[in-house]
């Protein structure tokens, strides 16, 4: 399996409409084949930060997902309002 964390900082004008892309991603998400598990997070202490962690049953899953239409849309929505990191672990 695969987890990815994606952490997001984003300012306060553009907060909204990166948690509504996110939340849009997370949906679409949850439906496609090998997704375990797929949420946003927003911080308790930062309101710039928030947190995308999503889990894959394999390589071939997460590469799907990465290469679909809504991750392209949505990830590029954020991409342009934000500054996004992404960490990746296998288990």
């Amino acid at each position: 399996m695969l987890r990815l964390n994606c952490f997001i900082r984003v300012s306060a004008e553009h907060r909204g409409e990166v948690l509504e892309a996110a939340k849009r991603l997370t949906e679409a998400s949850l439906q496609q084949d090998g997704c375990v598990a797929y949420d946003v997070f927003e911080s308790a202490t930062r309101l710039d930060v928030l947190m995308i962690c999503e889990t894959w049953s394999d390589q071939k899953a997460l590469d799907a997902h990465s290469a679909s239409e809504v991750f392209v849309k949505e990830v590029g929505i954020m991409r342009s309002l934000a500054d996004m990191k992404l960490e990746t672990f296998s288990f």
